[in-house]
Formats: structure tokens, sequence, C-alpha cells
């Protein structure tokens, strides 16, 4: 296991290295933050003098080292208009962030499975070709309408849930239900395609053969070698919401990460964005890291090699 995780840290090295050298190019390509920073009646003396004490009158090649090596230390430095370390920014938003992410992955992996396990078991039936229809529908309707349509439905005419902000459960469920939907969709279709395939396989029809009943089948033996495939998709769609919870978090007024990046896009706030931006990638990477150590643990074939 020591091994396999060394061998494994060198690419995380690189691909974290990657993002940050990404962000850093995207966000000098979005214009001068300065301009913003001070009024329309500011001389050029005042903003090169600003300009200098951001470091942004250095050649692009000296603020990248510099760049990399506060990155590397964590230090993301202070906003430009907040005049707030950064990183107390981004991690006052990031548990808002993995508290949404977190519920809509556990709504699209729960619910996904069971209905993708009921799919398989009623196969070519009705109830079949229902949850496939709707899977279907739901992979196909934007998060941003979705988002509209239910703060409209049962916010604004059922008065059940607050239409935003952050808060106890209630102010979480339309969220995390938006969020989730596309991803519940995609899981049921990929749990029901897995399940049948292990319901085909020879060791559940000697499991039948032998007398077990069709929930001990299904629950025990063809929904535990369908593990690696539905753990491989529920490490897919955490990090996919975590970035993707950005559209969810503009339309609920949610205060998470997600919407701190639109508002330092918008005022060019580098610093929040590449911040913001790197704490996310770093989770997405850990996230599919231990996706790999988890593996070794499911399949002893992996274990041996």
């Amino acid at each position: 296991m020591a091994g396999y995780l060394l061998r494994r840290i060198p690419r995380v090295i690189v691909v974290v290295w990657g993002a940050v050298t990404v962000i850093f190019l995207l966000q000098r390509l979005s214009g001068d933050p300065v301009h913003l920073m001070l009024p329309d009646t500011a001389s050029q003396d005042q903003l090169d003098a600003v300009r200098a004490d951001l470091g942004l009158d250095k050649p692009v090649l000296v603020q990248y080292l510099l760049f990399i090596g506060r990155f590397a230390r964590l230090d993301f430095g202070q906003s430009y208009l907040q005049h707030r370390p950064v990183a107390d920014i981004v991690f006052e938003r990031l548990p808002y962030t993995l508290e949404l992410a977190g519920a809509a992955v556990l709504i699209a992996t729960v619910g996904g499975t069971l209905l993708g396990a009921f799919a398989a078991r009623m196969r070519r039936r009705w109830p079949d070709k229902a949850v496939v229809g709707g899977a279907l529908i739901g992979q196909s309707v934007p998060t941003f309408w979705l988002g509209i349509v239910a703060i409209l439905v049962f916010s604004v005419t059922l008065r059940w849930f607050p239409s935003s902000g952050s808060g106890g459960l209630s102010n979480l469920v339309l969220p995390a239900v938006t969020l989730g939907a596309f991803s519940l969709a995609n899981t049921t279709r990929i749990a029901r395609a897995s399940m049948i395939e292990s319901l085909s396989a020879e060791y559940t029809q000697t499991a039948h053969a032998k007398g077990l009943g069709t929930m001990r089948v299904v629950g025990v033996h063809a929904l535990k070698n369908s593990g690696i495939s539905i753990l491989t998709l529920t490490a897919y769609t955490f990090s996919t919401l975590m970035g993707g919870a950005l559209v969810t978090e503009v339309v609920f007024a949610w205060p998470g990460v997600g919407r701190l990046m639109v508002d330092g896009v918008l005022k060019r706030d580098f610093p929040v964005v590449q911040g913001a931006v790197f704490v996310v990638a770093l989770i997405v990477v850990v996230t599919y890291l231990l996706l790999d150590l988890a593996y070794t643990f499911l399949d002893p074939r992996l274990r041996r090699s």
C-alpha cells in the first residue's frame, strides 16, 4: 500500500502544478484589476503605485515564480478588495460548499443506486421504462432552469422551503436536490447497467439455485460486485459537484466557494479566484487519490499487482 501511494504522489504533484499554472494564466487574461480598484479620475502615478504594491509591475515570469512559491506554502495572498488573507476568505466559505456537495452526492448516490437496482430487477417492464425515462429527462434539464422552477413552485407558490440563503435543513433541500438531479439521473442509468450485468452473471444464478431470496441476491451478491462502478461514479459525482456547485450557489444565493469565485471574477479580485479554484482543484485531486486507494481494498487483483 505504501509503495502504491508513493507512486501516486508524484502524479498528484504534477496535476496540482498544472492546475496552478492554468489558474495563473487564465486570470492574467481577464484584465488589470487596478483599474477597478481606483476611480476613473486616478492618475497614472496612482495606478503605478498600486500596481507596484500588488506586485503586478513585475515581469509575468517573475510573478509566476512568486505565485508558485506562495501556493506551495498555501499562501494565497491578500484580497485586492477585502484586504484580508485569501485563505481566511476561502475557508470561511468552503464548509458551505462541502455541505451542499455532500448532500447532493448523498441524494445522487443513494437514490440512484436504489433506483438503478430496482430498474434492473424490473428489467423490460413498465417500472424499468419509467425509471429510465425519468433518468433521461433528468439528464436533459439544465441546472439553472431546474433551480428557478424549484424556487417558483416550492418557495413562491407552495411556501414549503426558503428561496435563498443558508441556515437549517430547510434551506439545504432545494439547492441540494437541484444540484444532485443530474447526477441522480446519471447514477441511476449506470447503476442499472451494472446491476443488469451482475444479475446475469453465473455467481448470481448459482445463488438463486441455492435457494437464496431475491433481495439477498441483489443486495449482497450483485450490489457488492457492482461496488467499484458505484464508488467510481460517487467520486466522479463529488468532484463534479464541487466545481458545478457554482451555478446552484448563484441561483440560491448560497454563500459557498462557487459564489465567491463568481464575485471574484466579476470584480477581478485575482487572489480570491486563484485561491478558491486551487482549493477546489486540490479537493478533487485528493478525492481521486483516495478512490485509487479504495480500489485496492475492493478488488483483490489490484492488491496482488
